[in-house]
């Protein structure tokens, strides 16, 4: 019989998978594409609004400007595509960005790469979940007091859909994104049918004008240069989640890159169309959108809270005739889904690129170890934690989050597509088949041009954004590559000290053993205790108590004299009434006398049931036993004693309960220049 906490979790996460399972749980294409491009592929939601907001700061003067920003997105778009098809191919094993950078650029550019890359997951899960939640207050603007609650609640239950493994998500969310897909497909087609044979949709917001924010009236040709700058850089979100592919390499199919590369020339390819077709029909149906909604004309005094409809969907409700239509709704729930679920991307690729920072030693190994469903829990679990703080600290707003989103994107994209040129000339370097060093140079030449573009693109996103709160992305990138390299070396310090310097020395044995026993009164616990003290083979058994009452110890020493214990109890002084330093000091007295002895200290320790007795248990035990186990040579072993309350939840545990124990990555300090011949084998911590 099992518990309540187990039932529950068997009945969200599932039965728990054996290792062997774990080649069955590899990806077809058809899964990896909404598994690991919802994120680029939901991003038509958002990316074309992003430009108009920027547009409109300066009222409808230079919103013909959008399709030329966006034909340019596009452009870098298959620019970045064809760059990653060339990584997948090049380092088939994972890592993508990280693992290009680290081999051909050093380990300190790889950090930076893996650190923008982690930044980046967690922004995409505020992101999209928050612009999912635009899209739901959209079709129904009554819960828009309500968005903060509903964003950390999607994100609650993508974590426990990613919990249940990668294939059961995939299958989950392949509807939606295929839906999606579907729904954009054909809104584009009947809208541009429809402005064909001369029956141009028109939005809702078509007939208000936009007043300019105060200073954009009259943009002198570097201001406009700058917000075309500013208009290009928000719409690159359409790229992100691109190179969570070549991250998941791994998870596809045999074989793994064919099946990868093709998965990310699909998402390319349906990405380039949806945003094309969506902007298309934005500027045909002259969308209006502002960040501030006071900008907008016919508004009233209460205009801060006026909640506007969505680019995507007031396209929808043109295309359909009206926000009451079923085609409006079918496109703003597979949008609403989709933007949601495109979190997914990043619930799938930062574990995954934890797991192989921690395998290299740069985060705790336990983000190494995969849970009951063959995923790795720990990592799911921190990113869900993470992004809905932020979502709650910026009251779940696209805008505001924004700022912080990209900049990681397209620093993993410079230093990966430069590491790549670097790995081709290498490649070349030792290549002789005239075939081969043509094909090695195309591809040097198409990841340069990748590493330029978006080393520019960077340039600019980090100038535009900078000070709206890019800032923010930047100093967690910098605290997360800090801490990343303490852990290293951390680890790196752990295994020098562990190494085995002289066999010879490692083998001595102790000149004697010392064993103490902590006692309190006489009783059942302390008789067990003794027992097992006297089944060591040690030189000298010695009780030790401390005297907190002298009328207490007295007593204590009557009634161990009346037992006829063989053992001697020795009464330490306490003054100022501390238990832990009098016997931490006592021990140390006994090591500094004969160094190379060996002292086992014997603490009795309850068992209890609930949890709320552990507050009148064993409190003095767990001070006791931090202060003991920073002493060298000695050895604290636990007694333990089961109460009564204890019983029933021994009788419902199983011997041995599924996720109990995990076996995962040896300690990444015990091999820190290995990266590449890591096995699963020691016990998580």
């Amino acid at each position: 019989m099992i518990g309540l906490g187990e039932l529950l979790k068997r009945l969200l996460v599932g039965r728990a998978l054996r290792s062997e399972d774990l080649s069955e749980r590899l990806l077809p294409k058809r899964l990896a594409l909404p598994i690991f491009a919802s994120d680029p592929l939901s991003s038509v939601a958002y990316a074309t609004q992003e430009i108009l907001l920027v547009f409109t700061l300066a009222g409808l003067v230079y919103v013909h400007l959008t399709a030329w920003v966006a034909a340019a997105v596009v452009a870098l778009l298959v620019v970045v595509v064809v760059s990653y098809r060339q990584v997948v191919y090049a380092y088939p094993g994972g890592g993508g960005s990280y693992a290009v950078a680290s081999a051909n650029l050093g380990p300190s550019a790889g950090l930076v790469v893996a650190a923008a890359l982690l930044v980046d997951y967690v922004m995409t899960v505020a992101v999209s979940v928050a612009s999912g939640v635009d899209n739901i207050v959209s079709a129904f603007p009554v819960l828009h007091e309500h968005r903060v609650g509903l964003a950390v609640g999607f994100v609650a239950v993508l974590a426990t859909m990613n919990l249940r493994g990668v294939r059961e998500s995939g299958r989950i969310f392949a509807a939606p994104t295929y839906l999606f897909i579907g729904a954009v497909l054909v809104m584009c087609a009947v809208g541009l049918a429809g402005w064909i044979t001369g029956n141009a949709p028109v939005a809702e917001s078509a007939a208000r004008q936009i007043r300019p924010e105060p200073g954009y009236e009259h943009l002198t040709s570097l201001a406009l240069v700058v917000l075309i700058l500013r208009a290009f850089s928000s719409g690159c979100t359409a790229l992100t989640g691109v190179e969570a592919i070549s991250n998941g390499v791994p998870a596809f199919r045999r074989p793994k890159a064919r099946n990868a590369a093709s998965t990310l020339a699909v998402m390319g390819l349906i990405a380039v169309t949806m945003f094309a077709g969506v902007t298309t029909l934005a500027l045909i149906a002259q969308v209006h959108i502002a960040s501030d909604p006071c900008q907008l004309s016919g508004t009233g005094p209460d205009c801060a809270d006026l909640p506007q409809r969505t680019v995507i969907a007031q396209v929808a409700a043109a295309v359909f005739g009206g926000h009451h239509s079923i085609g409006f709704f079918a496109v703003q729930t597979a949008t609403a889904l989709v933007l949601v679920l495109a979190a997914n991307t990043a619930f799938n690729g930062f574990p995954l690129l934890a797991s192989i920072l921690a395998r290299h030693g740069y985060l705790p190994r336990q983000l190494y170890t995969r849970g009951d469903r063959l995923v790795f829990s720990n990592g799911v679990l921190a990113l869900a934690a993470v992004a809905a703080a932020l979502l709650v600290a910026f009251q779940a707003s696209v805008t505001n989050l924004i700022h912080l989103y990209i900049l990681g994107v397209f620093t993993s994209f410079t230093l990966s597509q430069a590491g790549m040129v670097r790995h081709w000339s290498q490649t070349l370097g030792a290549e002789s088949q005239a075939r081969l060093r043509r094909h090695h140079q195309t591809a040097r030449v198409i990841n340069a041009v990748g590493a330029v573009v978006t080393g520019l693109v960077l340039v600019i996103v980090l100038a535009t954004k900078f000070a709206e709160g890019a800032y923010l992305a930047v100093a967690a990138g910098v605290l997360l590559w800090t801490m990343m390299r303490g852990i290293r070396r951390h680890y790196e310090r752990l295994a020098r000290e562990l190494a085995v310097t002289d066999a010879a020395t490692q083998s001595v044995a102790p000149a004697r053993v010392f064993t103490v026993v902590v006692v309190s009164r006489v009783d059942a616990p302390t008789m067990r205790a003794l027992g097992y003290a006297r089944a060591f083979r040690t030189d000298r058994v010695e009780a030790v108590t401390v005297a907190i009452d002298r009328e207490d110890s007295q007593a204590l020493l009557a009634q161990w004299a009346a037992s006829g214990l063989d053992v001697p109890l020795k009464i330490l002084d306490s003054p100022y009434r501390e238990i832990t330093r009098p016997i931490a000091a006592y021990v140390r007295s006994i090591r500094r006398k004969s160094p190379r002895d060996v002292v086992n200290v014997i603490i009795p320790e309850y068992n209890v049931g609930r949890r709320w007795e552990n507050l009148l248990h064993n409190q003095t035990t767990l001070w006791l036993k931090k202060q003991l186990m920073l002493i060298p040579g000695v050895v604290v072993i636990s007694i333990p004693w089961r109460l009564p309350s204890s019983h029933p939840i021994a009788r419902r545990v199983p011997h041995r309960a599924p996720g109990s124990v995990r076996r995962g990555e040896p300690d990444p300090a015990l091999r820190p220049d290995d990266q590449s011949t890591s096995r699963p084998g020691s016990a998580s911590e």
